[in-house]
């Protein structure tokens, strides 16, 4: 639980590191949705089978998330989109459950999304984009005025409204996967620690909490595309 992070400083003295941790998961997470999409799509046909079933089946729950929140011309852009976003979302939840790997008491392999870091740069990055989608498909003086909406001083409550929405999508997934693994890993100590008896006894409740871990990811997965079409839905639709 107390293991360091692999932080690498780009140049020495300039105070700029990086964690080459979360530069590896990130990695590993999009090249296994990647590998994953091109399963799916090699062999596409008019009745799909095998591996297209489930990747169609994503883009079915993708495109029903996004209708029940924007209308059709609106939302129909944004269907790669979220479908990414869930696939990555929940693979990179998924990564850390397995196993943790450690070397020199560095932890190298976690699920990148148990890092605040990541978290909040996916909260950034899909706030970010509804403000740009919001002005492009709406206009900037149009765009502008939502902030004055209903009521014009109710502005300094909708800036807030927007540093509060990024904490939580952020800090909301980072919570959940991070008290997932620690909990994981305190597991995982008692069976390395226990006799026979203590490791027979924690053993079911390791398994029960995979089980569940693999819940709680796959809900913070669609909890997280959810409120990114929300918060999306709120910037271009024009009946917000």
């Amino acid at each position: 639980m107390n293991h360091k992070s692999p932080v690498w400083e780009i140049i020495e003295g300039s105070g700029i590191y990086v964690n080459l941790s979360n530069i590896m998961m990130t990695t590993i997470a999009a090249a296994v949705v990647f590998i994953i999409a091109i399963i799916c799509t090699r062999n596409l046909q008019m009745k799909p089978t095998g591996a297209q079933n489930f990747i169609e089946w994503v883009l079915d729950f993708v495109r029903n998330i996004i209708k029940s929140n924007m209308a059709w011309n609106d939302g129909a852009r944004f269907h790669l989109f979220g479908l990414t976003l869930i696939m990555y979302i929940f693979v990179a939840n998924m990564l850390g459950l397995p196993f943790a790997f450690i070397v020199d008491d560095y932890l190298w392999w976690k699920s990148p999304t148990a890092d605040p870091l990541i978290t909040m740069s996916l909260a950034i990055m899909v706030v970010a984009l509804s403000h740009y989608y919001g002005i492009k498909l709406k206009g900037f003086k149009e765009y502008g005025k939502d902030f004055a909406r209903p009521m014009w001083f109710l502005f300094p409550l909708k800036i807030i409204e927007e540093f509060s929405n990024t904490l939580t999508l952020g800090l909301r997934l980072y919570g959940n996967i991070y008290a997932g693994e620690i909990l994981l890993a305190l597991l995982a100590g008692s069976l390395a620690m226990s006799g026979v008896g203590g490791l027979i006894g924690a053993i079911i409740p390791t398994l029960i909490w995979q089980g569940f871990s693999i819940f709680v990811g796959a809900i913070q997965s669609f909890i997280f595309l959810m409120l990114a079409m929300v918060y999306m839905a709120h910037k271009v639709s024009h009946d917000h």
